[in-house]
């Protein structure tokens, strides 16, 4: 409105001889009107004239039949020029009385307040609105422009921005009669206000203000549907807004959802110092998943995480990325690392990388942790306290040196006992790193042992006092060494390990500690957290496929199970565990991720010792027997340990046992899913993912006995077919003698090779390609079943095997095998085979086997 008069002033000179001529254009009839008022008039002239327009267009459509689309067409625009000048005298008046509030309120504050675009809506200079518990000489005024709330004070005034207000009207009980509720981001105040009218007036102005500032300003008229107005803005709304006095967000700025004044649902928080966070928020606070990245200055890079967040705080899991270099992957609670985790320390280029795996409490090492130093290539599996070693531990390093004992500070202090590649052993006090300090005992590898007082480091010239001792041979294993059978003594015991990891999935499922919770929360926090983990999922870049879409719903669903447990129930559950365990959003399938990282962490590189064997396969048994009481306590009808679960279902036809003839009875000979065992359940799912490191530890600890095995195998495998057959002792009468290849009958002949039980060989074979040592041992059965209808072809006859019988024939198909790693396969499958397994027939093919192993070992050709 001010630019009129602007406009005037230039204007006069020019216009003043032509004044007359203005005065006609504008249709103004009175002589001693001033300048500035014709051209007032002039300028809004054509907004008068769209009432004709409307006028015109409605007799124009008069000519139409009613029914017309011309008519409609008429109606329609006519209607249109209606209300655009409804619309502009609306904007007409609204810029007068702003016009009309900056005349009769000159000032300071007015003018810092005074925008081109900002309109006044209503003002409490009438004092109609006063603030609730104000003293009694202060002055409240408070100016509602179109976007914002002003309130002015003496000297004082505040912008609150509509977008960010919310107001609410107070019921007369909250003890404020006419009362209004305004929230903003950091102010709470109530308005009183005169009377009921007044209160009315005042809350649709603010409502529509703020519903307008919105939906953004429009020069236009709201045509059609949309000019419907809403009773209400939204509670829930997406604004920016920069902070002012919260201590905590000082001149941030904050742009996203909003809920009742506070940031709700997702956005972005941009401090001015460069920090920023990005994700979700809940009730004001960073809260749910969210990213956070802050500037190092001094290092010119920045710490970023990116993980889960509760009440303004990193908590949950998550990964942060230090400017340092440094990378930590785990749990966090209020903003430090606690619970499992693994960091990251510099690249392999660097001075010192390193990596830890464990328990952290309170941003400190503590609990049980593998720590790999990759520059000294060693490698420490023991407690921690204080972010030091502490308690016991084993160290073993790139060199082959083992040792295991205690630790104080870091450092080796007190019993240990330390072994070289060449099998020296020390037994005793320590009192620094590798360095012997005290009573103990040595023995070397031919058995001769000094007993005595030692000091010095290890492989740099030890000072011993003591008496040098040499045993006969040993008679027996009484009088072996004690230290080779108490190896794992000073170590930590399997089940102290990773307890942070088996508690984390505990907490997933709703327990405290663990087996002390409701089963029914438990499968409610499951679909939980499978929905959360999939919605998460869906803003990352990994798109999961539609199978794993699909497995993810079915595990959605609580398994129900009614009525006595049987094999069928049991065969579900397996189901599940396979599904569970094969998604990282499942706490299980979580669990199963970071067993696996840490088995391998511990057993691979610098950790593959065979000396760590035994510890190795009692981490497996003891991940079993912790992963069983977790499935137990999901599915409470599944039996203890060792329970048989009754068949529904008669038998198949009897099997005639294959040493015995007698028929197969069951308690002899029980096949795996009648008797429940937490191998059974779980080895199928476990030891596929811990199998590369496992095997390799089995193949160092069996190196030298299996080099003597593969000599004596390729010696023995030059020999042709009948030759050998001959060698072994095999009877006549179950030599083949024709061979059928591709559907041709041959004869064996002398120089025959390769070509005898060729089926069993094969079978045999697959038996490196197999995980669990229950399918191992079906493959062992199979290659007995093939060796037995080879024979019953060539026998024409029904026949017993007795084991003088068998047992030749058998050597014969493990040596035309060919297993390179056999003595692996037979002490694996001798170490995790389900115990009610070795008395039944399985168990005495597999005695058969390792027979057979250290047989070979001990041939020799004439």
């Amino acid at each position: 409105m001010g630019g009129f008069q602007l406009l005037a002033k230039p204007a006069i000179d020019f216009l003043n001889k032509n004044q007359e001529l203005l005065q006609d254009l504008s249709e103004v009839t009175d002589e001693n009107t001033q300048l500035v008022e014709i051209l007032n008039t002039l300028f809004f002239l054509p907004t008068r004239r769209l009432h004709n327009y409307a006028k015109v267009l409605l007799k124009l459509a008069t000519c139409f039949e009613v029914t017309s689309p011309e008519y409609q067409k008429l109606q329609d625009s006519s209607s249109c020029y209606e209300s655009l000048a409804l619309h502009l005298g609306r904007k007409r008046k609204e810029a007068e009385y702003t016009l009309g509030f900056w005349k009769t309120f000159p000032g300071k504050m007015t003018d810092s307040l005074r925008k081109p675009e900002r309109r006044l809506l209503c003002e409490s200079s009438n004092r109609a609105l006063s603030l609730q518990h104000a003293g009694r000489f202060s002055v409240n005024w408070f100016i509602l422009f179109n976007d914002a709330l002003v309130h002015a004070q003496f000297s004082t005034h505040h912008v609150f921005p509509l977008a960010t207000l919310w107001a609410e009207p107070l019921s007369e009980e909250a003890g404020a009669v006419n009362g209004l509720k305004i929230t903003t981001p950091e102010e709470q105040f109530t308005l009183i206000s005169s009377t009921p009218q007044e209160k009315t007036k005042w809350l649709r102005a603010i409502c529509q203000a703020v519903d307008q500032a919105l939906r953004g300003t429009s020069d236009l008229p709201p045509y059609g549907s949309g000019s419907v107005q809403r009773q209400e803005p939204p509670i829930s709304r997406s604004a920016k807004y920069t902070f002012y006095k919260d201590p905590r967000l000082k001149d941030a700025t904050y742009d996203g959802r909003w809920f009742s004044g506070k940031p709700h649902g997702r956005g972005v928080l941009k401090w001015s110092d460069g920090k920023m966070y990005s994700g979700m928020f809940r009730n004001g606070l960073e809260d749910g998943y969210g990213e956070y990245r802050i500037p190092n200055k001094a290092l010119n890079k920045e710490d970023h995480y990116v993980g889960h967040w509760k009440e303004g705080k990193m908590c949950g899991q998550g990964v942060y990325s230090y400017a340092s270099g440094e990378v930590f992957e785990g749990c966090f609670q209020d903003n430090m690392r606690h619970g499992h985790g693994l960091l990251r320390s510099g690249k392999l280029t660097s001075s010192s990388p390193s990596m830890f795996i464990g328990q952290w409490v309170m941003d400190k090492k503590a609990g049980y942790g593998v720590f790999d130093d990759i520059t000294r290539g060693e490698k420490y599996m023991g407690m921690w306290q204080d972010d030091a070693c502490q308690g016991n531990g084993v160290v073993v390093t790139q060199f082959g040196l083992y040792y295991e004992g205690n630790f104080h500070l870091n450092k080796m202090t007190g019993n240990g006992v330390l072994l070289s590649e060449d099998d020296t052993i020390y037994e005793g006090e320590f009192s620094d790193d590798w360095t012997l300090s005290g009573k103990g005992i040595l023995t070397m590898p031919n058995g001769d042992y000094i007993e005595g007082y030692f000091s010095g480091e290890w492989g740099s010239g030890i000072k011993i006092t003591g008496t040098y001792f040499k045993p006969c041979l040993y008679e027996s294993d009484k009088d072996r060494p004690k230290v080779f059978r108490k190896l794992g003594n000073l170590a930590v015991p399997a089940d102290e390990k990773w307890k942070a990891v088996f508690d984390e999935c505990w907490r997933q499922l709703g327990c405290e500690n663990p087996g002390q919770g409701e089963v029914g929360k438990a499968w409610e926090n499951i679909a939980v957290a499978l929905t959360a983990n999939r919605r998460q999922h869906r803003d990352s870049p990994e798109i999961l496929s539609r199978s794993q879409t699909q497995t993810l719903e079915s595990l959605e669903f609580i398994p129900q199970h009614v009525g006595a447990f049987s094999v069928e129930k049991y065969d579900d559950i397996k189901r599940y565990l396979i599904k569970a365990c094969d998604t990282p959003l499942h706490p299980l399938g979580r669990l199963m991720e970071t067993l696996v990282a840490v088995y391998r962490m511990t057993y691979v590189g610098v950790g593959a010792n065979r000396r760590l064997l035994q510890e190795a396969v009692k981490e497996i048994k003891s991940y079993l027997k912790r992963i069983f009481q977790l499935v137990r306590f999901l599915f409470p009808e599944l039996p203890e340990e060792g329970s048989t679960i009754p068949l529904s279902a008669p038998l198949p036809t009897e099997r005639r046992s294959f040493c015995t003839g007698k028929s197969d009875s069951r308690s002899e000979s029980p096949e795996p899913g009648y008797v429940v065992t937490s191998s059974g359940l779980l080895l199928p799912v476990l030891l596929p993912r811990l199998y590369p490191p496992l095997f390799m530890l089995y193949a160092l600890d069996n190196d030298r006995e299996e080099d003597i095995y593969w000599e004596c195998v390729l010696r023995l495998n030059k020999q042709p077919d009948i030759a050998l057959l001959g060698f072994l002792g095999v009877q006549r009468k179950f030599w083949p003698v024709t061979l059928s290849v591709l559907g041709d009958t041959k004869k064996v002949l002398p120089t025959t090779k390769d070509a005898c039980f060729a089926s069993a060989v094969e079978c045999l074979q697959q038996i490196s390609t197999t995980f669990t040592p229950s399918d191992k041992l079906k493959v062992i059965q199979q290659t007995f079943e093939e060796i037995s209808q080879s024979v019953l072809a060539s026998l024409q006859e029904d026949f017993l095997w007795s084991m003088d019988d068998l047992f030749p024939v058998f050597l014969y198909v493990v040596l035309r095998a060919r297993i390179r790693n056999l003595g692996s396969e037979v002490h694996l499958i001798e170490d995790l085979m389900d115990p009610y397994l070795q008395h039944g027939e399985q168990g005495i093919m597999f005695t058969t086997l390792k027979a057979c192993y250290y047989q070979i070992q001990r041939e020799k050709l004439n």
